[in-house]
């Protein structure tokens, strides 16, 4: 299968450009087929859409959707392969197998026309946490979103959390949550039930969780709807569920992709929540941009990496202007500041030689990656040093390929959203859980979910 997994990522590098209003399509359809009875989606999808969304959904655990999706989207249709290969990534991300998401479905953002980039001259780079702390003093809603198969985008929202809460900022409301677990702020952290499939992704849960132990009004707020229903409804629960309530409440909001544009345009004749939400309420909401520009490996010449070339970020940063002060959005209109990621996606997450040995020629990468040792895996996973690594080797899958290691709290239950986790696919590899300061059980499975090993581990600072 580890062949087969470093194959289909070759190939999407090879042949990137995945648009992102393809994207936001395919990630609607797929939260709407999974939320919304079959009977309504039949009127919407093809047959072998519906076909594939049912066996998706009858897989007992993200494992084993992924191990579902793993052996399908070879054999599917031309016609379906960039939805199989969306849905693989997603799964790769909630496995922890994130560069892997990254390059198997290279996300390119739709470019915006005549877009001057800024220049050194007339910006500069701030600390993205700070400068965000300080812009949100004033507002009374914040909205910040995410790109659901990149993980990293979550990372600036566990950052700003604690500065936020102390702000006063008292509702955090998550695009992922669903309405159907009440017990989930009395519990403290989320369980597999208490939200979609990007909640199982294990930076998603922490999220969910800090914001619990900071305080925060645990806030669920997504419609099952799809297009302008599904706006609509997200605006309107977000203002029952928080102002209608509470005449002083301060919400931080975590969403996917255009949902935080304060006018029409990227979501074409739709108007997004955050447009309708402003109107509601009255109050003009901070919208943080995280998705326009975004790494893909192969196209160095682009405008991420074009801003990357310029102002060399190492943390997430935005750009202010040198003499008024202000931050910089690529669509001022749409949003207020754009965040610029630094670099981290590295092929290095199929083994160490993979880029020492290739580098810059992606056409002579070749199947002794596989056999490499030390399984890369992103440097943002410390959280700013919140996390440590905690080694794991292939040993833990007692010759049972491919297979899953997971690290929980050991106060939670099986179901709890693990704190990190990570997939080995051959023998003779290592690589690293990320993990806070704690005791976690340690679990590992086959492909066919059977517990392999079972340990309680302690994790230092």
């Amino acid at each position: 299968m580890h062949t087969q997994h470093f194959a289909r990522t070759l190939a999407a590098i090879v042949h990137s450009g995945f648009s992102m209003t393809a994207k936001i399509l395919l990630t609607g359809i797929y939260l709407a087929a999974l939320l919304t009875p079959m009977m309504a989606t039949a009127q919407s999808y093809d047959h072998d859409e519906l076909v594939l969304f049912q066996n998706i959904a009858r897989q007992p655990s993200d494992w084993a959707r992924f191990i579902y999706l793993s052996h399908a989207v070879p054999h599917l249709s031309i016609s379906e392969q960039i939805l199989g290969e969306q849905l693989l990534s997603s799964s790769e991300s909630e496995l922890g197998l994130y560069d892997q998401a990254i390059l198997g479905f290279p996300l390119r953002s739709e470019a915006i026309p005549n877009l001057p980039l800024p220049t050194t001259a007339d910006w500069q780079a701030a600390d993205a946490t700070d400068a965000i702390t300080a812009l949100s003093s004033r507002r009374r809603i914040v909205l910040i979103n995410e790109a659901h198969h990149d993980a990293n985008t979550r990372v600036l929202t566990l950052a700003l959390l604690p500065r936020l809460r102390a702000l006063g900022f008292n509702y955090f409301a998550a695009e992922a949550l669903s309405d159907k677990d009440p017990e989930l702020m009395r519990r403290g952290y989320p369980v597999q039930q208490s939200g979609t499939e990007y909640l199982h992704e294990p930076l998603y849960g922490d999220m969910v969780r800090e914001a619990i132990r900071l305080g925060f009004i645990i806030v669920p707020y997504d419609s099952s709807a799809s297009g302008k229903a599904r706006e609509a409804e997200q605006e309107n629960n977000l203002y029952q569920r928080v102002f209608a309530k509470d005449s002083g409440a301060r919400l931080f909001v975590h969403c996917g992709y255009a949902h935080i544009d304060k006018a029409e345009g990227r979501l074409g004749d739709i108007k997004p929540m955050a447009m309708g939400l402003k109107k509601l309420t009255g109050f003009d909401p901070l919208s943080i941009d995280q998705t326009q520009f975004l790494e893909v490996l192969a196209d160095r010449t682009d405008a991420y990496h074009q801003l990357i070339a310029s102002f060399h970020p190492k943390s997430p940063i935005i750009l202010v202007n040198r003499t008024s002060g202000s931050p910089w959005s690529a669509a001022p209109t749409l949003y207020d500041v754009n965040v610029i990621l630094p670099l981290s996606v590295s092929l290095k997450s199929f083994g160490v030689a993979s880029e020492d040995k290739h580098e810059g020629d992606s056409s002579r990468l070749s199947h002794d990656l596989i056999n490499s040792r030390d399984m890369h895996r992103p440097n943002w996973l410390t959280l700013s040093g919140d996390r440590s690594a905690m080694p794991i080797s292939a040993d833990l899958c007692r010759k049972h390929f491919p297979c899953i290691v997971e690290a929980r709290y050991v106060d939670e239950s099986d179901d709890a959203i693990a704190a990190d986790r990570y997939v080995f696919f051959e023998p003779l590899t290592d690589s690293r859980l990320y993990l806070r300061p704690g005791r976690y059980r340690l679990r590992t499975m086959d492909s066919d979910s059977e517990v392999l090993s079972e340990q309680t581990i302690q994790a230092s600072k």
